[in-house]
């Protein structure tokens, strides 16, 4: 395994938010399941990502989500919280409330309300940047609809923008391309289901979804898959075998809800979404059951 030198690498889980029963934020829960995944190998956690709804809260909420997620983060344990927004001064805001709440680092969208060209990207991130964190760029272009391109990626990089990047176009091409233009930008796994291939190919981090059901098991996979001697690759396929049918639901459009009813059958406290994000159909309640009850039955945890 890459040994942690940076608090941005390593494996950070993108904390999927509990809800109360009248739908506002569970705090305490919320603090007890960053102390327990902290307790079960992960390195860190992502408040405010996507998969912790960012984007249905308050600014006093999600304040205070990073608050509590740094308050029950042990020593040694990181935090990175997202700050989209739609534009690059609120981002600077949320990094700056990061910061000033005690994160390691930040991780970033580009622009995401039109199709920003190369110019305006740069721009965004140097807002970003001027709180001080190292920002770790969050690569999306199925929702933000702006490709970080490797050559874009190393332009952000060379201009002292960023330090990582969280590659989630599922493309693992990439990898090789990135590490050509810019070999001192750290590549983060940012999907679930293309973790062995990105850890094959250099990956020092992993910004996760499914360690928020089964943290210990996805933990030794990543180790595994990091660790670049072949006998561990040996070990490693067959568990990305039994785990790929549940690890592939991260990067569906359903993962909030996905990963959430993994957490419940698991025994954590996933729960209900907020709108927009409703109750699964029921085909996919009982093909996810399905995928989380197989792994569960052969042991994973």
């Amino acid at each position: 395994m890459t040994t942690r030198t940076q608090p941005w690498q390593g494996i950070h889980v993108a904390t999927a938010l509990p809800f109360n029963n009248d739908g506002s934020v569970d705090y305490a829960s919320y603090a007890d399941h960053v102390a327990w995944l902290a307790a079960n190998g992960c390195d860190g956690v992502c408040p405010n990502g996507s998969l912790g709804e960012y984007q249905t809260l308050t600014p006093e909420e999600r304040a205070r989500v990073v608050e509590t997620a740094v308050a029950a983060a042990p020593e040694g344990f990181t935090v990175m919280p997202g700050v989209a927004a739609y534009g690059a001064d609120e981002s600077r805001r949320w990094a700056e409330q990061a910061r000033d709440a005690g994160a390691a680092s930040v991780l970033a969208l580009p622009p995401n309300t039109f199709k920003a060209d190369d110019d305006t990207v740069v721009a965004h991130y140097k807002e970003v940047a001027k709180a001080g964190l190292p920002v770790v760029a969050y690569n999306n272009p199925y929702d933000t609809k702006v490709d970080l391109t490797p050559a874009l990626l190393a332009r952000l990089h060379g201009e002292g923008l960023i330090a990582a990047v969280k590659e989630f176009t599922g493309d693992v091409r990439r990898a090789y391309e990135i590490a050509e233009l810019a070999p001192e930008l750290d590549l983060l796994v940012g999907s679930d289901d293309v973790l062995l291939e990105l850890g094959l190919a250099g990956a020092v981090g992993w910004i996760a979804g499914y360690p928020n059901a089964i943290p210990q098991s996805t933990v030794e996979l990543y180790k595994l898959a990091t660790s670049g001697v072949a006998e561990d690759i040996v070990r490693a396929l067959p568990m990305y075998r039994d785990l790929h049918s549940l690890l592939r639901w991260d990067s569906k459009t359903e993962f909030v809800q996905s990963i959430k009813l993994s957490m419940d059958i698991a025994g954590r406290k996933g729960g209900a979404c907020r709108q927009p994000r409703g109750p699964l159909p029921a085909g996919l309640v009982a093909r996810i059951t399905a995928d989380t009850e197989a792994v569960l039955a052969k042991g994973y945890k």
